[in-house]
């Protein structure tokens, strides 16, 4: 809440400076309002009562926006009796001073400037607040202080005053939830492809989630060479590529499904990022590309979706050993910065926490980390993506199809995800269970010719296929997507074909 700064016991009271603020405008605002009551629409949009550093001003303009709320006139006359035991009112000479607040009619003409000037002038209260608080803090330098912990904790405070006018709670009536809610399946209906949240360029997997929905973490999990970056960088440059379109046509921001996104790459570089990036969306294959085996129409190609692409709203961030705190304050920046909607991690074991380390605590580091990625994706109400790796008892088992315990390291990732999604491909195994070529003719044995052709067969279903099963959901049932892979550009897209079997995943 906005409320007066006390001063600092670092400095006599003497010589602090008076906090920002202009009684005269708050007195000039409330008198308006009581003369026009249709003022309150604009105002109460963006003004509270914590914003008035006059205590007795916020209380009359809460009264104020109450009664008209009720539609009842709000006037001296009615809000008389509100007011007979106000304490702070009867120092001003009582009920009178409201009659006095409406004397001069000269400020209806301002009446909207000086509701802006009010909540100015509470933003840089708030900033002071901030300030004097990052001071008394650096000023302790007793052996439990941490250094990066309050800078982390100054970073929050300041992101508040600069994303919400310094509000400290978030407190909702069931009005405002049950409101939001049915906003969101208005969103989903009128999408014609049921999504409510951000697009993930898939119609398969927006079907089975409706999206990537706000303030969730989203763990998509899968071991090496199941193309788990690959997915998230396809669904990174889908949003994106979303939101780059719905500008273009002036889709109302509301109704967008598309999103800004920051992508932190712990492991690629950008550039690495990029060339998948590229290769998707000029069909050349990315081996290609690096090793410069392509033709002059192909560069052509690739120049032409390089300039398409040039206003794509994908932040890439790849920081090496960023650590939990120095993530969500580069994410906080983005967020003001760039109105990013969509973050994704690569991955989070290549994060570090706050602790010292060590095997012992890596448990413990990784839950913090899991929980610091939670509480990120509410407070800038977003979904966070973050990529995970799985546990070695996969390979030991004979259906390598990952389970929730597979997670590695942490069962809070489990506990914290609101989404657990796992990225399967059983041709990578059933590539490498390939036997010996045989045939009759070159004089093999019936059983080496028919495990040959057995494999082949298994190849055949599941070439190009792959899995993606949701383990976990709040919001809905788990089960198994299959989707289209394409190897030679890292593409994943909706599998045409409707023979492939899936599994039972319950």
């Amino acid at each position: 809440m906005l409320q007066p700064v006390p001063s600092s016991p670092a400095m006599p009271a003497s010589d602090t400076p008076a906090l920002p603020q202009n009684i005269e405008a708050e007195a000039a605002l409330l008198g308006a309002m009581m003369i026009d009551n249709r003022l309150c629409e604009d105002v109460q949009i963006k003004l509270r009562e914590e914003h008035f550093f006059e205590p007795l001003h916020g209380r009359i303009y809460t009264q104020i926006l109450r009664l008209v709320d009720r539609n009842m006139i709000a006037n001296p006359v009615t809000l008389r009796p509100l007011f007979d035991s106000d304490e702070a009112m009867k120092e001003l000479g009582g009920p009178a001073y409201l009659a006095q607040l409406t004397g001069s009619g000269a400020a209806l003409i301002g009446a909207r400037d000086f509701a802006t000037q009010i909540y100015d002038l509470a933003l840089l209260r708030a900033l002071v607040g901030v300030g004097r608080g990052m001071v008394e803090s650096a000023m302790d330098t007793s052996d439990e202080v941490d250094p990066k912990t309050q800078i982390e904790q100054a970073e929050v405070a300041l992101y508040k005053v600069a994303e919400e006018g310094g509000e400290q709670g978030s407190t909702k009536s069931f009005l405002q939830a049950a409101t939001e809610a049915v906003k969101n399946a208005e969103r989903a209906l009128n999408s014609g492809g049921h999504v409510s949240g951000i697009t993930t360029g898939l119609d398969s997997l927006n079907a089975k989630m409706g999206g990537l929905h706000r303030s969730d973490l989203i763990i998509l999990a899968g071991r090496p060479g199941m193309g788990k970056t690959s997915l998230a960088t396809n669904i990174a440059f889908n949003a994106a590529q979303r939101m780059m379109r719905e500008r273009g046509d002036d889709v109302p921001e509301n109704k967008r499904l598309g999103a800004g996104c920051a992508f932190f790459s712990l492991e690629m570089s950008a550039d690495q990022l990029a060339t998948r990036i590229l290769a998707e969306s000029s069909g050349i294959s990315g081996e290609s590309l690096r090793m410069g085996k392509i033709s002059q129409q192909d560069f052509r190609n690739l120049a032409r979706a390089a300039a398409e692409l040039e206003q794509l709203p994908l932040y890439i961030d790849d920081t090496p050993g960023l650590t939990i705190a120095a993530l969500r304050t580069r994410a906080r920046r983005l967020k003001r910065q760039r109105g990013i909607d969509l973050i994704i991690v690569d991955y989070l074991q290549l994060l570090s926490g706050g602790g010292k380390g060590g095997e012992a605590n890596r448990v413990q580091e990784i839950s913090e980390i899991s929980r610091g990625l939670k509480q990120l994706a509410k407070e800038l109400h977003v979904p966070v993506i973050a990529l995970s790796q799985l546990s070695r008892q996969v390979e030991a088992r004979e259906n390598k199809r990952p389970i929730l315990s597979d997670l590695r390291e942490s069962g809070s990732i489990e506990q914290d995800a609101d989404l657990v999604l796992f990225v399967y491909r059983e041709e990578y195994y059933v590539h490498f269970q390939k036997p010996k070529e045989a045939s009759l003719e070159s004089g093999d044995s019936a059983a080496d010719v028919a495990a040959f052709e057995d494999w082949q067969m298994k190849m055949s279903r599941v070439h190009g296929v792959a899995e993606v099963v949701v383990a976990k959901s709040r919001h809905g049932s788990t089960g198994t997507i299959p989707v289209k892979f394409d190897a030679k550009i890292t593409r994943f897209s909706d599998l045409a074909d409707s023979n492939y079997v899936v599994p039972d995943y319950e």
